[in-house]
């Protein structure tokens, strides 16, 4: 098979991009950092039908929507973040599925020397199987250990790598000898292309509890807002109205004002002992008719004994 030329080449990427951005509304922009061909392999393939993977060189994936604009300017707004190590992920699906699934895909790596370290690295107490002649090696590394049956064993939990530090060569290496292999890389979603919309990929985990909790918040802040500077809105109204029906009735219970919905106040005033005699009376006859309606009934068991059709010795 003869390969193509660069050129030819780099004309039939720069035809793929667009026909991506113009076929799908939505993408992905993801880093692939120690990602290698063969996991790469193996996300294309669990995104067969849902999503179409597309890396490349960040200048000519650049070139290519900077040639496209013409026909779609929001395309621009993703130019700021094709930068480093990153690629597309083009999907119609649900964009949280398609999310899901890459986050799935992910593999486990030892840590190397000089590699940012993505996560905190912890190592539990255990028995390393290894021979007292590796006794300094831990203690260089302040780790405690104590000889059990001529094996070292690690007393307590250590600390030994900070998320956000590069992984030095005595950490790896003590890593690898323990067969542990604290890291795991995959795509990672950076950001979210949605129609012309750009967005952080935690917008995806926002729900519609969420936003009515938001948008309550917001109209408990508004009406607060209303009624400390005595402007009305449509939020603050029902409060106000509230407020005023107090007012009023603090002002007929002291008067000889009345209306309809003052005069069980003056009432209770005028007599508490009516209304507390009253309560407790309710709820006692409350009771019996709770308690009968829970009551089951004797004679559904007795019907239904009745009507087996024969007797013992039919």
């Amino acid at each position: 098979m003869v390969r193509e030329d660069k050129s030819t080449w780099k004309a039939n990427y720069f035809l793929k991009l667009t026909q991506l951005l113009d076929e799908y509304p939505k993408c992905f922009i993801v880093g692939a950092d120690n990602v290698g061909s063969k996991q790469m392999q193996e996300i294309r393939i669990a995104l067969r039908g849902q999503a179409v993977v597309l890396m490349g060189k960040n200048t000519m994936m650049r070139k290519a929507i900077r040639g496209h604009l013409e026909k779609n300017a929001d395309l621009e707004r993703l130019l700021p973040y094709i930068k480093m190590n990153v690629g597309f992920v083009f999907t119609n699906e649900e964009l949280i599925t398609v999310r899901d699934m890459l986050l799935a895909n992910k593999v486990k790596a030892p840590a190397k020397a000089g590699a940012l370290a993505p996560l905190n690295v912890t190592v539990p107490a255990q028995n390393t199987g290894m021979g007292p002649e590796k006794t300094s090696f831990f203690q260089a590394l302040s780790i405690p250990t104590k000889i059990t049956k001529g094996t070292i064993e690690i007393i307590n939990d250590v600390d030994l790598i900070t998320a956000g530090e590069r992984v030095g060569m005595s950490e790896a290496t003590l890593l690898n000898m323990l067969k542990i292999s604290p890291f795991t890389y995959g795509l990672v979603v950076q950001k979210v292309y949605d129609s012309g919309s750009v967005f952080d990929p935690e917008i995806l985990d926002i729900t519609d509890d969420d936003l009515k909790a938001k948008f309550m918040a917001g109209v408990a802040n508004v009406a607060a807002l209303s009624l400390a500077i005595s402007y009305p809105t449509i939020a603050s109204v029902p409060h106000s109205v509230a407020n005023g029906m107090k007012n009023l009735l603090a002002v007929a219970a002291v008067t000889d004002i009345t209306f309809k919905e003052a005069e069980m106040v003056k009432e209770f005033l005028a007599d508490p002992s009516k209304f507390a005699s009253a309560a407790p009376a309710a709820a006692a006859a409350a009771a019996p008719a709770a308690a009968a309606a829970k009551a089951p009934e004797p004679e559904e068991e007795e019907e239904e004994d009745d009507d087996m059709g024969f007797g013992l010795f039919d």
